[in-house]
Order: C-alpha cells, then structure tokens, then sequence
C-alpha cells in the first residue's frame, strides 16, 4: 500500500479517536479535539498532492478518499450538534449536499462520465474544516444573530456548501445531457 493510500487510510483511523476526545468532558478536550480534527483533516490535501506528483493514484485511493473526507466531516457536524454548538439543519444542509454531489457522481461514472473536482469544492472544504475548527474551540452555541468567528466560519462555509453543490449539479446536468441521459 502506497503513501497516499496510508494518509486516507489514518484519515480513517482518526475519526474514532476523534470522536472519543470530542465527547469527553476534560479540561483542553476541546482543544485535544481540535488538534486531532486538524490531524486528520490535514492528510487529505496531502495524500491527494502526494498522490498526483508521485503518479501513485489507484481505484482504492479514489473510492476511499472522498469516503474518509465525508465520515470526517460529517462525525464533526454530528458531533457539534450533540454537543449544542450546532443546529442540526446546518449539518444537514452540508451532510445532505455531500449524498447528493456524491449520487450525482455515481450516477455519471455509471454513464462513463467524471464529474472532475472544482475550485469551489475546494474551497467548501476549506471552509467547512475552518468552520468545525472554529465551533469545536467556541464554547457557546451557534446563533443566526450573534456573530462570533465559529458562527461567522459556519455561515461562509454554508455559503460555499451551496454555492458548490449548485455549481455541480449544474456541471453534472449538462454533462449528461450533453451523453444523451
């Protein structure tokens, strides 16, 4: 197995340990959270550049990647929401366009079409990863009204989150109506 494989592969293994630390009550867990969260989001722009410069892409690295982004996130989300930093619509606008761009994807590569990343996607990630960072250190909730830099990080990344999603949606359409779907 590959460097870039191993990377998703810790990506993976982290989020347990992840999950252990966000729901303990200990002082600096918030911090220890963030630390392991930071850890784990962190090999994915790595195991991707790694994989491109060193010509070391494989089927398993592009099945499980976009996996372990998606688990990461998403325990993330679910977990600020059980821990009351985070309304549950919130998640699920995120959780809810990853199925959807996720559906799309597979259904083009069922038609023997790649629906290719964008800047944008990029960008929603970065975002969302800053966000979660963000919420994860602040104690207090997330409120439409009060602008603190989690709640500020988690509207940007909403904005990005569907400004992204619509963005493939509309690529992927055309894409294939343009292959006669």
């Amino acid at each position: 197995m590959n460097l870039p494989n191993r990377l998703t592969l810790a990506r993976i293994f982290l989020i347990p340990i992840f999950l252990t630390v966000v729901s303990l009550q200990v002082p600096y867990g918030d911090y220890v959270a963030a630390a392991v969260f930071i850890l784990a989001a962190s090999t994915d722009g790595l195991d991707g550049y790694l994989a491109r410069k060193r010509q070391l892409v494989t089927r398993f690295g592009k099945l499980m990647d976009p996996l372990a982004d998606k688990l990461l996130v998403s325990s993330a989300l679910i977990s600020l929401v059980e821990l009351h930093r985070l309304p549950g619509w919130v998640s699920m606008i995120i959780i809810g366009r990853e199925f959807a761009i996720t559906g799309l994807r597979s259904l083009m590569a069922a038609e023997g079409t790649v629906l290719g990343a964008s800047m944008l996607g990029k960008l929603k990630t970065i975002t969302q990863i800053i966000a979660i960072v963000a919420l994860l250190l602040q104690a207090s909730p997330f409120s439409v009204t009060r602008l603190t830099p989690g709640n500020l990080a988690m509207w940007i990344a909403i904005v990005f989150t569907i400004w992204s999603g619509v963005d493939y949606l509309n690529r992927g359409w055309t894409l294939l109506k343009k292959d006669g779907f």
